[in-house]
């Protein structure tokens, strides 16, 4: 046995490894004294140390004291291209799309383009994400150069293609979503998706094709769904329905559709998503920065709705993302009805990771740390002033946890980050040509803000 290094973990995997951590989450709970076998690209075994030791003699087998292996998180809702102008958003008001997002994307160029996105995949391997889901860069350029930037990145991607055909041609939009689907049906890391920035943005016809394009393709259709007051307020003027209930009236709610937020859902709404099968990305982070209300997750954890959560773009920090999961629920629903637990801790690690890959279409590929699955994991440094003293790991995990505890993230079986930094590629150097290129695109793209940045409010504060 030996201690864990990065150049132990570095070694191919292609004839096995075997991972002895002082526990593994499993989908049955939290196992000490477990072991997984790692092989190529998938978790060959998993089960108890001593029994996978006896059965595999001839392995490497790595001791990792003071660590869990929990399975890679899913983000379920991503704006990768958008990562230039983050902080943009701070302090703005709802629907900010109009005003920041569509001119900043719009101003980016392919290096923009690719460098945002690789930038945005650092962040989320950096927070413990081993797969995101892209919702559909508005940049005018091929959508490739964002499969290319997580590629190198080393992060499975669910690669969102807009198929917004209000303004344009609706048979070119299908043609291109029918080559988008077949383009990326094998990759190892990419996996295709289509998308549809809100419903008012496509036809009827394409909403519907679109759907039974993914579903035939065995991919998820992104949309973002009854977020903002003014988008539904949009579709009752024009539909004399809101934004779920058309998307059901014409036939485009499914098992296939992604509903990005889903914050004001009436119950009927809430039934329909139940009762078609529909997932949701739950985005607390986005409620809490931009929203105007909070997704009834735990009720529609009840109800037996998918549902993964998502950052929005926000911040790629996959803990605090499950601490914000549990914490909206608190202040939105638990305070008012007495509930402490919203969620036992539990609810939020899973939806993290199994909820997130079955809501993008990925299920029965990651999110979980079983034999066969694909060995996208973390290994998390239990040994901390945080976790050391643990009663209660999977709530600690959710409420303690963060992403300085990461000691390495594996992504297809292979080591993507040691300490927070890239194995293989020059991770600074891509934040410092990122720093460069932000500048240059911000000062030709005609973003709007409502409101001062933070110093020039408090310098004209009375």
């Amino acid at each position: 046995m030996t201690q864990l290094t990065p150049d132990r973990l570095l070694a191919d995997t292609g004839d096995g490894l075997l991972l002895a951590p002082d526990a593994v989450l499993t989908p049955d709970g939290l196992m000490d004294h477990h072991a997984v076998v790692v092989a190529d690209d998938t978790f060959l075994a998993v089960g108890p140390a001593r029994r996978l030791e006896r059965t595999y003699p001839l392995l490497r087998s790595v001791r990792l004291p003071g660590h869990v292996l929990l399975p890679g998180f899913v983000d379920a809702h991503h704006h990768l291209t958008q990562s230039f102008g983050a902080a943009l958003a701070f302090g703005e008001p709802s629907e900010i799309f109009r005003r920041v997002w569509v001119p900043l994307e719009g101003a980016l160029d392919e290096e923009a383009v690719y460098v945002a996105a690789k930038l945005a995949a650092l962040e989320s391997l950096r927070g413990g994400f081993t797969t995101v889901a892209e919702a559909g860069t508005r940049a005018p350029v091929d959508v490739e150069l964002v499969a290319a930037a997580t590629r190198d990145a080393g992060i499975r991607c669910v690669l969102g293609l807009v198929c917004n055909d209000t303004d344009a041609d609706t048979g070119t939009t299908l043609a291109a979503a029918e080559k988008h689907l077949v383009r990326y049906a094998t990759e190892e890391l990419v996996h295709p998706s289509l998308a549809v920035s809100v419903p008012e943005a496509a036809t009827a016809h394409t909403l519907r094709r679109t759907a039974r394009l993914a579903a035939e393709a065995g991919a998820v259709v992104q949309i973002h769904v009854n977020e903002h007051l003014a988008a539904v307020e949009r579709s009752l003027v024009r539909h004399g329905l809101r934004p779920l209930e058309y998307l059901h009236d014409i036939g485009a709610l499914g098992p296939q559709l992604l509903a990005a937020h889903a914050t004001l859902v009436t119950p009927r709404e809430v039934t329909l998503l139940a009762d078609s099968g529909a997932a949701v990305s739950y985005n607390p982070v986005a409620s809490a920065w931009k929203g105007n209300a909070v997704a009834p997750a735990t009720a529609m954890a009840e109800r037996g709705i998918r549902f993964g959560l998502g950052t929005d773009g926000t911040r790629g920090d996959a803990f605090r993302l499950a601490e914000a999961a549990e914490f909206a629920q608190r202040l939105a629903y638990g305070l008012a009805t007495g509930d402490s637990s919203c969620g036992a801790g539990w609810t939020w690690l899973d939806r993290a990771a199994r909820g997130g890959a079955d809501a993008v279409g990925l299920g029965a590929r990651t999110g979980t740390v079983t034999e066969g699955a694909a060995a996208d994991f973390l290994l998390v440094d239990v040994a901390t002033p945080e976790l050391r003293l643990s009663w209660d790991l999977p709530w600690e995990l959710v409420r303690r946890g963060n992403r300085d505890q990461l000691s390495a993230v594996f992504v297809g079986g292979r080591l993507r980050l040691w300490r927070g930094w890239p194995t293989t590629w020059d991770g600074p150097a891509l934040v410092r040509r990122a720093a460069e290129l932000a500048q240059e695109v911000l000062l030709r793209a005609p973003v709007t803000r409502v409101h001062p940045t933070s110093a020039d409010a408090w310098a004209a504060r009375p």
